[in-house]
Parts: C-alpha cells; structure tokens; sequence
C-alpha cells in the first residue's frame, strides 16, 4: 500500500507520526512535587511505513518507540526514538514495508525470512540497572536509559531458552527478583511456557517450561509471596490457521478458561490448574495475595470477549465495548480444600491498566488505580489505542469498603495509562504520573503530563507538563527514580 489506510489503526491519535526528537526543557504549570526525581519511561507503537498487506492488528505492529520523560528538580525534558530491532533496520533499509499479518511470518516478504518479526514496543522494563523494550512475541532488546539509543537483543547472556519474553514481568518489593515468563516459547502457536526467575543482579537463575492446556494469548501474569499464577483465556492460536495465511488470534467463546498455580520456586511438576468461565478475557491484572487462612486471591480486569476489534473480526463477533461485561474480579481458590473451580466475586467496574504501589506486588493490599470510561459522559470518546477508544476517567479503588475517587475530564479529552511514583513521606500515597491527551481539531491535539496526588483524585493535577508535538497512545511505562538510573549498567 503506498498510504495508511483510514481505519481506526490509523486516525485520530493513531495517525502515524515517525518522528525523533527532543526537547531540552517543557513548559510546567504548577510546581512538580520534590518526590518525583527520575524518569518516566514509555512504549509507544508508531508505524514507519503504510502496510502492505491489510493487517488486523495494526496499532499492535507499529515500529516500537521509547520515550522519556526526564524529571529533576522541578524541571522537564522530553526525548523518543525508535527501537532498533532488526524489524525495524530491515524496513528502513529497504525503505518500505516488509511484514505482513500480525505475527504471522508465512505472510512476510520472501526476503525477510528469518529475521526477527518483534518490534519490542509494548513495555518499558528496568530491573538490575538495565532498561528493557518489550513485546510478548519475541526477546527484548536492551535500550541505554540516558541516549535511548539501542543496544541489541537481550537474552540475560546467552543463558534464556524461551523464544520469546512477556511484556509483562513482575518485580518482588522484598528479594528484588524478577519473575517473568514467555509462552509460544519454542514457536508458534506452541503450548510451551517458559517460567523463568532474574535475582536482584539480573543474573537468569531459573528456567523452567510446562504445557498450558492449550496455545493461549497470555498477555500478562501474577505473583504472590509464595506462589506464581497463570491465567489461559481462549484466545487461541493454530499452526495450520497461520501456514494458510490466517490471523495468529481468534477467540473461542465456548472453550474454558483456566488458572495455573505453581509455588515460586517449585518444579513445573507442581502445577495446579483450577477452571475458570467460558469465553471470558483479560489482559491486565491488578494484583494477587494470599490471606491468612491460605487462599489465594487473583485480581483482573476481566471481560465476557476479547475486547481487540481485530480479534474480534477474526472470531466472527462484533460486541461494542459497552456489551462486553467487563469488570474487576476476584477470583479465589483454596489449595487445601481440594476443588478445581475458581470462585469469583466482582469487586469493581469495568476498565484496565490497573497500578498499585510497587512495594504491595503479591501481598495483600487496600486500594489500587485504574482507568475506566465516565458513565456520565457527554459526546464520543477520543479514538485512539488498539480498542480504538481512549478512556476518560481514572479510579481509586479501596477494597477496605471506603467509598471510590474519581478524577474525570472534560468532552475530547483521554487518560493514557499512569505510573505511580512513591512519596519520601510514608503517610502520603504518592503520585500519578499521566499523559492527557485533549483533541483541540479533527486531526489536532494538545498533549500534556500529569501529576496527581494519589490520595487526592478530586484535586486535580498539581502539575502539567506540555509537550508541543504530537505524541502517539503509549501502551505501557515504568518509573525509575533518580537513584536508581544512577546505577544503570
């Protein structure tokens, strides 16, 4: 195709930009509060040429994008770049598009046989002193956190197995491990997973794999002090389906969803699985602990469908986001009482991109944040994001019983998702940190950084950061205070 289609990929605030730049220093209004010294890392998909085969999955193949938002002493300053995978350097010396359907190799150029298909654009992951770029169909590719520049493909020094590393990882508050897995981990639609476990160094100390009950997107996964929980919801892939040029994903409305158990540092032999509902999805969790009488509670932002629209064409439904039953939802089990079946309870509204406080990951835990659309909402949402609707209302939720806070936005304006930065006061719930995006035209937009008090919803930013170029939705970030960059290796 020599142009982007005018599809909902490619409009609104998905209209590709590909640029890189840089600016020294932002205008703030307000005062950004002394905590937030660091960095605010993102990933933001941004398609380098127009495709040439019609692909589904469009916003999700975007050429990955790292930018960074520097925070010190009350000032701002902002850079992106590409991410130099070989996807990428592949295109750019050809100077077109070359891969065709979402992960589907069998629809590439014949010339780009072999060469890998990652465009590492889905979450930013430091850990150990290293910055990560990373996508759930490959391995990461390392990034310098003060140029950005790209330093090549991290496999933790040859020693990781698994084909591929989930965008997703989990960083124990108390050991300093990371606990991450990769599924398809020996190829495509693979039921094989690769469990793996870094030290505090960032030194691969365990790999272990196991068979899900069948080749499933799993986007994301938990932990808890003890244990590491893996949830398989029936978006499915076949091999055969993808050697006759088909799409990678399609949902299985009647097929059982299941949750994997296995103790953190068990053998893979120990794995439990207890059943879930049919047809459901997820693809964020908030949180998962264990409680005093041993059970185990499993928190997500759970829907009836696979919310993605291509997915959803590829699986013959067409549910509208207001008919597809999402919510927050505990699931529960009891590893004593002998039972295969997950008890579930709804313990919030429908939405996603969940944050709690880093210092609660696998414990339990009093409130977290998240995103949600407002119901009282006058006019559309702003489009943009692989939904291909922004949210406009960001949430505390305490699970305490106190009553939610809420900070909504006006008509055209959208939420990306926030990262929380802790507070030097431990009395003080820290602070949010969020691009706004406000559509001022019917291609236009005004984008800005938001502070937020974390306990304080209701009051507002106490901090905007302007950006005067136009950015594209971020998937995911991560913070990484001050002292910690200092140690970057």
């Amino acid at each position: 195709m020599g142009h982007f289609p005018t599809t909902l990929d490619y409009i609104g605030l998905n209209t590709p930009i590909g640029d890189e730049y840089e600016f020294q220093e932002l205008a703030v209004e307000g005062a950004i509060p002394d905590d937030v010294q660091g960095s605010f890392f993102r990933a933001t998909p941004d398609p380098v040429y127009p495709p040439y085969l019609e692909d589904g999955g469009a916003v999700l193949s975007g050429d990955g994008m790292i930018s960074a938002f520097r925070l010190n002493d009350g000032k701002a300053s902002f850079a992106i770049r590409y991410v130099a995978t070989e996807r990428h350097l592949a295109e750019a010396a050809a100077g077109r598009a070359l891969f065709g359907k979402y992960r589907n190799p069998y629809t590439d150029r014949p010339e780009v046989a072999g060469v890998d298909r990652t465009v590492a654009n889905t979450t930013p992951v430091w850990h150990a002193g290293r910055l990560l770029m990373t996508k759930e169909d490959g391995r990461p590719y390392q990034v310098d956190p003060t140029t950005l520049e790209t330093r090549g493909r991290y496999d933790f020094g040859g020693k990781l197995k698994s084909q591929t590393v989930t965008a997703h990882v989990r960083v124990d508050p108390v050991s300093g491990e990371l606990f991450f897995f990769g599924y398809e981990a020996d190829g495509l639609a693979s039921t094989k997973v690769a469990y793996c476990i870094a030290n505090k160094d960032g030194d691969l100390i365990s790999e272990q794999w196991f068979d899900a009950p069948y080749c499933a997107m799993m986007h994301d996964f938990t932990i808890t002090e003890h244990y590491a929980l893996f949830p398989i919801y029936p978006t499915t892939s076949d091999a055969d389906r993808l050697r006759a040029g088909g799409d990678h994903w399609v949902h299985e409305m009647e097929r059982d969803s299941w949750l994997g158990i296995l103790p953190r540092y068990g053998d893979v032999s120990e794995m439990r699985w207890f059943k879930g509902p049919k047809g459901v999805s997820c693809y964020h969790m908030m949180n998962a602990f264990e409680d005093n009488e041993g059970r185990i509670h499993f928190d997500q932002c759970l829907s009836s469908v696979n919310a993605f629209p291509f997915i959803q064409r590829a699986s013959g439904l067409n549910l509208p986001p207001d008919q597809a039953g999402g919510r927050l939802e505990r699931w529960t089990v009891d590893l004593k009482d002998g039972s295969t079946a997950v008890t579930a309870q709804v313990i919030g509204p429908p939405g996603d991109f969940p944050v709690i406080p880093a210092n609660k990951q696998g414990r339990p835990y009093d409130h977290g944040w998240m995103l949600t659309m407002n119901p009282q909402m006058k006019g559309p949402p702003v489009a943009g994001g692989p939904v291909g609707a922004m949210f406009n209302l960001l949430l505390r939720l305490d699970h305490t019983g106190k009553p939610p806070q809420a900070l909504g936005l006006p008509p055209a304006h959208c939420f990306n998702e926030p990262v929380h930065v802790p507070a030097s006061d431990p009395s003080h719930e820290g602070w949010l940190l969020t691009v706004v995006d406000h559509q001022i035209g019917p291609h236009d937009f005004h984008h800005a950084l938001w502070i937020i008090d974390a306990g304080n919803l209701g009051a507002g930013p106490v901090a905007k950061i302007t950006v005067p170029h136009r950015l594209r939705p971020q998937v995911h970030g991560w913070w990484v205070a001050a002292t910690d960059l200092a140690g970057a290796v």
